[in-house]
């Protein structure tokens, strides 16, 4: 006949070897304590995160969602594997005829383990909701523009600059760079992961080079919020210059754009090139800079081909072509419409304009030209070389002037310096160019070029008013300007 324990000394003992088991392993017991206290931590920054006041950065989002959940996950498994671990320690000193512990033994007809199982079955769920919203949370700083561009800040610091001043400001850096959908997210993630080796070892290069292989379609990304099909029709563009004189005198130029879009009968001006009825295809360079070869599938089941007759770029000697074949979307453009480097005279213009520039400094535009092209190796050395620059140039030629001035505007260059170049990540001006105009003989002229010629020898149209009309030129007071203003 067996020996029988009453209920509440079975009761007991039940208790007494589950904890008596949890503690004799090590490994259990650090999963205890590392739950516990990243229950608590957890739960503490998720309150100061939702209910709390100002703002958090990167790292504490980092930290919250991320390595403190992971931390919980870890313990939770810790606990049954040191449980695993012991029981198959207990099994072997049984096969050798050693004394080991008891299993504890749970019964059902006692009320009190009722109660403790229920317990247990509350904290399982709370376990689960802990672990639901560290994961929802995770990937929600995940998504963040904080982590985009400040967890790594030696490296993204350069982006997030730019994308601070642009007008996707707003927008999310997911938004643009993965889209809606799971793949994208996954396949990002697993990109992150090395992207994150890579930092961490100091792998990475400098500059960042571009552009982004395996970017996802724009037509995927882009088109989410910027639709093909919807005709834009003209615009109006006033782009106002310096001249390099003693003034500084402002002159404008004023375009009107034919942004166009897709309308009755086919698509006109800019947008053209990606109408959904079309296909334009090209092979280039790998930076596309240079375009070799262009393909176009016209609406009506016509083709046409282009040939660049100059023949490919070579990097020393050697032919640096990409022999991928890329159909044109928003991209091939608008290359860099969020983390857009400025040129130092559109810089240098708008800061006239806006009056960031004193305009009343002789030679500003020309002299603050020189000052941002000379090169310097740091931040600092740049701020003190361009006080030390400009100081010694007006007290030189105009001695007169107030040294108050020559110094804000010594300051308002090397915000522009700032702004632009990162000679920590080797970014300089022109390091990435934008595709969006000809001004520095790419952009528009890496197709439309005298020498893109169909077989028959007939060339790619050249012609400016495709894109826009010239209402006036390098104009200090534009007549058509007076006359739209009323005046």
């Amino acid at each position: 006949m067996g020996l029988r324990i009453p209920r509440p000394e079975l009761h007991n003992l039940m208790l007494k070897v589950l904890f008596t088991t949890v503690s004799r392993s090590l490994i259990s017991l650090a999963g205890v304590v590392l739950t516990s206290i990243s229950a608590v931590l957890f739960l503490s920054l998720f309150a100061i995160e939702e209910f709390g006041t100002g703002h958090h950065g990167a790292y504490t989002g980092i930290i919250a969602f991320i390595v403190i959940p992971s931390i919980f996950v870890l313990g939770l498994v810790l606990i049954p594997i040191g449980i695993a671990l012991l029981r198959r320690s207990d099994r072997k000193r049984l096969a050798k005829g050693e004394p080991a512990p008891l299993a504890p033994v749970i019964d059902f007809n006692i009320p009190r383990t009722r109660f403790i199982v229920a317990v247990v079955a509350v904290l399982s769920v709370v376990n689960v909701v802990i672990i639901a919203t560290g994961t929802y949370k995770g990937v929600e700083t995940m998504e963040s523009t904080e982590f985009c561009g400040g967890a790594c800040h030696s490296v993204m610091s350069p982006e997030l600059t730019t994308y601070n001043r642009s007008p996707h400001s707003r927008v999310r850096c997911t938004q643009c760079h993965i889209g809606p959908g799971a793949n994208w997210f996954v396949k990002s993630k697993l990109s992150g992961s090395w992207q994150l080796v890579s930092v961490a070892l100091d792998l990475y290069p400098r500059p960042i080079p571009t552009p982004v292989e395996n970017l996802r379609p724009a037509r995927e990304t882009c088109e989410q919020c910027h639709l093909p099909t919807r005709f834009v029709g003209d615009k109006l563009k006033v782009i106002t210059r310096h001249a390099e004189d003693e003034a500084n005198t402002p002159k404008k130029t004023v375009l009107m754009m034919k942004v166009g879009g897709v309308r009755e009968g086919g698509a006109r001006g800019v947008h053209w090139h990606v109408d959904p009825a079309n296909t334009v295809r090209y092979r280039g360079d790998k930076k596309r800079l240079y375009v070799s070869e262009i393909e176009l599938s016209l609406g009506d089941g016509g083709t046409r081909s282009f040939k660049n007759e100059a023949g490919p770029p070579t990097d020393g000697g050697v032919m640096v072509m990409n022999e991928e074949w890329r159909t044109m979307d928003c991209v091939d453009c608008h290359n860099r419409p969020t983390h857009v480097y400025q040129r130092p005279t559109d810089e240098l213009d708008l800061a006239l304009t806006t009056g960031a520039l004193d305009m009343s400094l002789p030679f500003i535009r020309r002299e603050g030209l020189r000052v941002l092209k000379t090169p310097y190796a740091t931040w600092d050395l740049a701020q003190a070389g361009m006080k030390k620059d400009l100081g010694e140039f007006y007290a030189k030629n105009n001695p007169d002037l107030d040294p108050k001035k020559v110094e804000l505007a010594a300051d308002a260059l090397f915000t522009i310096y700032k702004r632009n170049v990162f000679p920590t990540m080797n970014i300089t001006w022109g390091t990435y160019p934008s595709f969006r105009d000809h001004f520095d003989d790419s952009g528009c002229y890496r197709c439309h070029v005298s020498d893109m010629k169909t077989s028959e020898g007939k060339k790619l149209s050249q012609k400016c008013d495709l894109c826009h009309v010239t209402l006036a030129e390098e104009e200090e007071d534009p007549e058509i300007l007076q006359m739209l203003s009323g005046e």
